[in-house]
């Protein structure tokens, strides 16, 4: 016989209660970080295929390259030629946005015919960057060699080096940069971008045959820029791909860069274009021979391709040697000149020009219009700000297209994964609970997980009675978990108030929706309720290149659990509620499964704030991602009430989209707090009275 919920408070409040234990959930465990060793787990070439797609967007999000702003020309200026008997050097910059300046050196055959391979040239670390000349790795040997021998090269500063140090500083970004995709791997990356346009802008150089090469930090360019512009069709990254050390400065650690990838990967979006190795035996390369390599060549496999990549390791430390040029060049000219000889390509003598002959505003100040390092960010907001606007839908047509490439934005900048039906684990937690019995409703404890993950969401789930066949779910969140609910449903269960009566109390969700014949799922996501307080050091350095944020994982959380909801036969339509700051984590997950009403509390979060983003929500790429107005965006035309917004949550945008689809009565904003009555009532579209 099963008892009545009149009298039982100390009995409920025992069940829920004695449910708060802690979970083992893996993201809670020792973080990532650049040095973590990396296991690559091997891809059939349909999940490399989806994986490769996944992650060219997730460096694009990463890098701050999408949504991309307006174009803007160039603005190129070559000059100081020095010509020598067979090429010459000349002295380039041009403006990748209006302000920006990319600068270098651009190496010409001189005297040879035809059109010519063009070859961007980033250097690394050394310490005279472009001009280093030494016997561990010197740039201009490289390109004057490789004009010798027909190509035209232009070898570019890296953030902050040389001519850019007049600009800017090569460390340069943080936090709040981090916020809007501004990072200096970013801008080093756009500056391999513009680059290539600039190369194939030339009349001598053959659009359809550019190369990149470097060595160390210039590697890192070399394999990131091969990764998201197919315009490079023959790469060489030099020391660099490694399942070990994966680059140690901020500008080859953007945010969000490597969640649940490596180099490794990053080095294999090159397939099924042709790409050389080069490792050395005195750096963390050493392994390349039996590690790295082996995995990209089982990429370039799926793809029949396996003469398309290939690897060189010289005993030597971390360089850019004679030796590993030499590999560079063999490679380069059995692709682009159509000569598979060793010997046709053994490097000769080079003479180096003094540094007033290459630097391109030696003894001049940079052009008056050009950016000071305290202009970048407003620069960058502008322009991010900008384009999100030039992409806010203005019909249905125009949504769709919103949904697929600034959705992707957001899905990246959060770092989501969308698990598949039987991805989806939901099990009764070790040393389970029965399900408990109630007059007017049953209780029962799950953990919900995704397989291979690790990770653990505790929930409860809360079932009318009788049974509902097929009925709605609501997912409720609050920032304190189920903990939340304890008292105040046990309260109201002895109070008898959870009747078919056709009222809804001003008070209780939980006793709200079960008249309502709703299924409740209240779940704690990550770092709340049983999940207990992981010390996670989020402060380290390039902590957010390796792992999400606490903020992002529990967003995840609910997508994971809306998913959940929605994979269940006995569920014919799932809704959510997120109250206090959880309001904020729903929002930004409800447009990623498939949810029918969404009621959240906006919390006074001042949504147009950095500051107050880095406090609440510090998501790396967020605001480049249009925050709660992609969010709402992807939301519409569902019914979505934001209530408790104050005076700071600007809800405009998410408005001006609902109603241009001709959707306005389904959303509601509230400036002002709501009960949890009032709550309930905004669910199912009821007036408050």
């Amino acid at each position: 016989m099963f008892t009545t919920l009149s009298g039982h408070h100390h009995e409920l409040t025992g069940i829920f209660a004695d449910a708060q234990q802690r979970v083992a959930d893996a993201r809670g465990e020792t973080s990532r970080d650049l040095n973590t060793p990396y296991t690559f787990p091997g891809y059939s070439k349909a999940e490399w295929e989806k994986r490769a797609a996944s992650l060219r967007q997730q460096i694009r999000v990463a890098t701050g390259l999408v949504p991309p702003p307006e174009p803007t020309p160039l603005n190129v200026s070559v000059f100081g030629k020095v010509e020598r008997e067979d090429y010459t050097v000349e002295k380039v910059h041009f403006e990748p946005f209006p302000g920006f300046f990319t600068t270098g050196n651009l190496y010409r055959p001189k005297g040879k015919p035809g059109l010519f391979p063009g070859i961007v040239s980033p250097h690394g670390h050394w310490s005279r960057g472009r001009l280093e000349d030494i016997e561990r790795g010197s740039i201009p040997a490289r390109c004057i060699n490789f004009a010798k021998q027909g190509y035209v090269v232009f070898a570019y500063d890296m953030l902050g080096y040389n001519d850019s140090g007049k600009q800017i500083e090569h460390r340069y970004g943080g936090a709040r940069e981090g916020l809007w995709g501004l990072s200096a791997m970013g801008l080093q990356l756009l500056n391999g971008i513009r680059a290539i346009d600039f190369l194939q802008s030339l009349p001598d150089v053959d659009s359809e045959r550019i190369g990149c090469t470097g060595a160390s930090g210039g590697g890192t360019q070399t394999f990131l820029l091969t990764a998201v512009d197919e315009r490079i069709k023959v790469s060489a990254p030099v020391n660099m791909i490694s399942g070990t050390m994966q680059g140690g400065c901020l500008c080859e650690n953007a945010p969000n860069l490597r969640l649940d990838v490596s180099n490794i990967e990053i080095g294999a979006l090159m397939a099924p274009r042709p790409l050389l190795i080069v490792s050395a035996t005195g750096d963390w390369t050493v392994s390349t021979p039996t590690v790295e390599y082996p995995a990209i060549q089982s990429i370039y496999a799926h793809f029949n391709a396996e003469e398309r990549v290939h690897h060189v390791q010289v005993d030597a430390e971390h360089n850019y040697n004679r030796e590993s040029r030499e590999a560079v060049y063999a490679w380069f000219a059995k692709w682009f000149l159509d000569v598979d000889e060793q010997e046709a390509f053994k490097e000769v003598a080079y003479q180096v020009e003094p540094d007033d002959a290459l630097l391109v505003f030696s003894g001049n100040d940079m052009p008056a219009h050009a950016l000071k390092q305290d202009e970048f960010l407003p620069t960058w907001v502008n322009r991010a700000k900008k384009a999100l606007e030039n992409r806010k839908p203005e019909n249905p047509t125009e949504l769709e297209t919103f949904r697929d490439e600034m959705g992707s934005v957001l899905q990246h900048a959060l770092g989501l994964q969308f698990p598949e039906n039987e991805e989806i684990t939901c099990i009764e937690p070790e040393g389970a609970f029965p399900i408990t019995y109630r007059r007017n409703y049953t209780v029962e404890h799950l953990v919900i997980g995704r397989k291979g993950v690790g990770d653990a969401i505790p929930a409860i789930l809360v079932n009318p009675r009788p049974p509902v066949e097929s009925g709605a779910l609501t997912l409720v969140v609050h920032p304190m978990g189920k903990a939340r609910f304890v008292d105040d449903t046990a309260e109201l269960a002895a109070r008898n108030l959870l009747t078919d009566s056709r009222s809804i109390p001003e008070s209780g969700i939980l006793p709200g929706l079960l008249k309502l014949r709703h299924k409740l799922l209240i779940i704690d996501v990550f770092g709340t309720g049983e999940h207990g307080d992981y010390q996670r050091q989020e402060d380290t350095p390039y902590f957010t290149t390796y792992n999400r944020t606490t903020a992002a994982l529990r967003v995840q959380d609910i997508v994971t659990a809306l998913r959940c909801a929605a994979n269940r036969v006995d569920v014919s339509e799932v809704n959510l509620i997120g109250l206090g700051e959880a309001g904020l984590w729903a929002m930004l997950a409800a447009g990623f499964a498939d949810v029918a009403n969404v009621v959240v509390d906006a919390a006074q979060f001042d949504n147009n704030m950095d500051v107050v983003c880095l406090e609440t929500l510090p998501i790396p790429n967020l605001r480049q991602a249009g925050d709660f107005r992609t969010a709402g965006t992807l939301l519409a035309p569902r019914r979505l009430t934001i209530y408790n917004t104050g005076e700071v949550f600007d809800t405009t945008w998410i408005a001006d989209v609902y109603r241009v689809l001709g959707a306005s009565q389904q959303l509601r904003v509230e400036k002002g707090t709501l009960s949890e009555g009032e709550v309930v009532a905004r669910l199912i579209g009821n007036e408050i009275r």
